[in-house]
């Protein structure tokens, strides 16, 4: 078994280890954030990227903002569009 200090890389995971693992890296960062060295603080930032990229690069349209929350969505919404 190799030596992976950054975690497996996010294209080798299956897709539900890597929702798994979004998940829990947003559940932690305001934590690494308040209580974390500056080092683990640029490592949680580092993965968290990288998971971030390859779940939109599977789930393009999971990360689709609501229209609802865009300026033109809620003119629409208002009549105002």
């Amino acid at each position: 078994m190799s030596h992976r200090p950054d975690g497996i890389p996010g294209s080798e995971l299956s897709d539900a280890a890597l929702v798994r693992e979004v998940r829990h890296l947003h559940r932690t960062r305001h934590a690494t954030f308040l209580e974390g060295s500056e080092d683990a603080f640029e490592t949680h930032t580092r993965r968290m990227v990288e998971l971030e990229r390859e779940y939109l690069r599977r789930f393009p349209d999971a990360a689709s903002p609501d229209p609802r929350r865009t300026r033109a969505g809620r003119r629409r919404a208002a009549g105002l569009a």
